[in-house]
């Protein structure tokens, strides 16, 4: 038998990533480029407007992306697996409106965030329902409870609004823990925290890779296909009751176009985190990345009065370029070898 050697240069190209170095993985990452594009955003925005480098400018930039990236986290769960929510910003409406009607009958804040939950996880629950158990396309589904869940809210409120929140539920969308730190920015550390580990350091985390990879063989290797899709969709549920209870919080009333077009954003910011629209792949810190990219990038708009119609267009454009890059590159690289 012949034994052929392998010259360094070789034997990197046919070794899987999962054996290189943490340090190679990391420098040949879309986190990596990620990274840079964020630091570039940073810079560009301290140049573009004097006042972007303010603490309290800053702590303000924030809450233009953790309430979308708290749905991001477990939107990119779903989609890992090879579903999709795009009901998200509708379950936001309707809880918020199941809200803002508790108030009217004299509910204290602790009822107002049971009932915010409450509600976000019924839609997830009807969403994966309708996928899991009846075996329903996701992006048919929740297209068709996106328009379900807004419209209950439109028939609940016509063009009034819920106002008359307590004073109390006001910390979860204005408060600050310390200094400029808002408590949405320490939930939303909480809240990568948590769902990064879920992802990559425990069983349900590899269960949700092998289902996107191979949904079939996954099944028959003995992983409950069903019963894990249906608790990403709780999941996702849950978090846009979460998103739910800050946005109100924050803008201290509700109205049935709360929330309006988020769905876009959400995906927009799991995507450009290098999550895989068709599943199988994607991290966590790729999608705390892109969500400062793009909160940056629209409070960078906002100080210089940038109107919210070209933000709509560099958001779809940016959602079209980060799912067509990855194509196009492959493309080149296999004509390249050919």
């Amino acid at each position: 038998m012949t034994v052929t050697s392998l010259d360094p240069q070789t034997l990197g190209r046919v070794l899987p990533n999962r054996l290189k170095s943490p340090v190679r993985r990391f420098l040949t990452s879309w986190e990596l480029l990620l990274l840079v594009v964020a630091v570039m955003v940073f810079i560009t925005n301290s140049f573009a407007s004097p006042y972007f480098l303010d603490p309290w400018n800053l702590s303000d930039a924030t809450f233009n992306f953790t309430e979308k990236a708290m749905i991001a986290f477990a939107m990119g769960l779903l989609i890992i697996s090879g579903e999709i929510d795009l009901s998200v910003a509708s379950i936001i409406a309707l809880a918020s409106t199941a809200m803002g009607a508790a108030v009217q009958m004299g509910a204290d804040t602790p009822t107002l965030v049971l009932v915010g939950l409450t509600v976000g996880l019924l839609c997830g629950a009807f969403n994966g329902f309708l996928v899991t158990g009846m075996g329903l396309p996701s992006i048919v589904v929740t297209i068709g409870t996106m328009s379900l869940f807004r419209g209950i809210s439109y028939i609940v409120l016509g063009d009034k609004a819920y106002t008359g929140y307590p004073s109390d539920f006001a910390f979860f969308g204005q408060g600050y823990v310390g200094w400029v730190i808002s408590f949405e920015m320490v939930l939303f550390a909480a809240l990568a925290v948590i769902f990064a580990i879920l992802l990559h350091a425990t069983n349900f985390g590899r269960m949700v890779y092998a289902i996107g990879n191979n949904p079939v063989g996954s099944l028959f290797s003995g992983i409950r296909v069903p019963r894990v899709k249906f608790t990403l969709f709780l999941l996702t549920g849950l978090m846009s009751g979460v998103a739910a209870i800050c946005l109100t919080s924050r803008l201290g009333a509700t109205r049935p176009s709360i929330a309006f077009g988020w769905e876009l954003e959400v995906v927009t910011m799991v995507v450009l985190g290098g999550v895989n629209i068709l599943g199988g792949s994607g991290s966590i810190p790729g999608v705390v990345i892109a969500a400062f990219v793009m909160g940056m990038v629209t409070f960078g708009f906002g100080l210089l009065n940038v109107p919210g119609i070209v933000m709509s267009i560099f958001i779809g454009l940016l959602l079209i370029l980060v799912i067509a890059l990855p194509r196009l590159v492959g493309r080149y690289l296999a004509r390249r070898k050919a």
